[in-house]
């Protein structure tokens, strides 16, 4: 039998009302909508040279550059990532803050912190970084130059070369 006293029944029924004013939650849920946009501005952040697009001659900008395509004359991104991906095919120079190569790059690359080479990745070309990464399974054929932070390259060149400092021809299939 129902009595209006007892609780969760006559009273419990206005516990679905609390729930209504959760509804103005949605402007919640538009508040959580906007960071979403912010990983897509940083994702923004980063221009992309599709798998079927190719681009011969210089590239320049102030972004970081995700290459999926062919690239063919020099890519000069400083203080920026490049990324050549698994579908890219490089024959450039290039210039940046951090390169990673996951495709073929055919060219000297020169980054201002590291290079990193993963296992499916293909680099021939000299190196000169202060930080160098190769995975196991990746290519690599070139001279590597590590330079320190801070150091130009006219004052490295003009020191004599030592086994410390020396720079090798590296072959790796590993």
């Amino acid at each position: 039998m129902w009595k209006p006293n007892q609780p969760g029944t006559g009273t419990g029924s206005q516990g679905p009302e609390p729930t209504r004013p959760a509804t103005p939650a949605t402007p919640g849920f538009e508040a959580s909508a906007r960071p979403a946009p912010v990983p897509a501005q940083s994702a923004g952040e980063q221009a992309t040279i599709g798998k079927s697009l190719v681009v011969k001659g210089e590239v320049t900008g102030s972004e970081s550059l995700y290459v999926d395509g062919k690239v063919e004359g020099s890519i000069s991104l400083p203080g920026n990532r490049v990324t050549v991906g698994r579908n890219g095919q490089v024959a450039a120079n290039i210039t940046a803050r951090e390169i990673v190569v996951l495709g073929k790059v055919r060219g000297n690359v020169t980054a201002s912190d590291r290079v990193d080479i993963r296992s499916e990745g293909s680099l021939t070309g000299d190196v000169t970084a202060q930080r160098i990464s190769i995975e196991d399974g990746a290519f690599f054929k070139g001279g590597i130059d590590i330079r320190k932070p801070g150091s130009n390259e006219k004052a490295t060149e003009a020191k004599p070369v030592t086994n410390a400092n020396a720079e090798r021809q590296v072959v790796a299939q590993v």
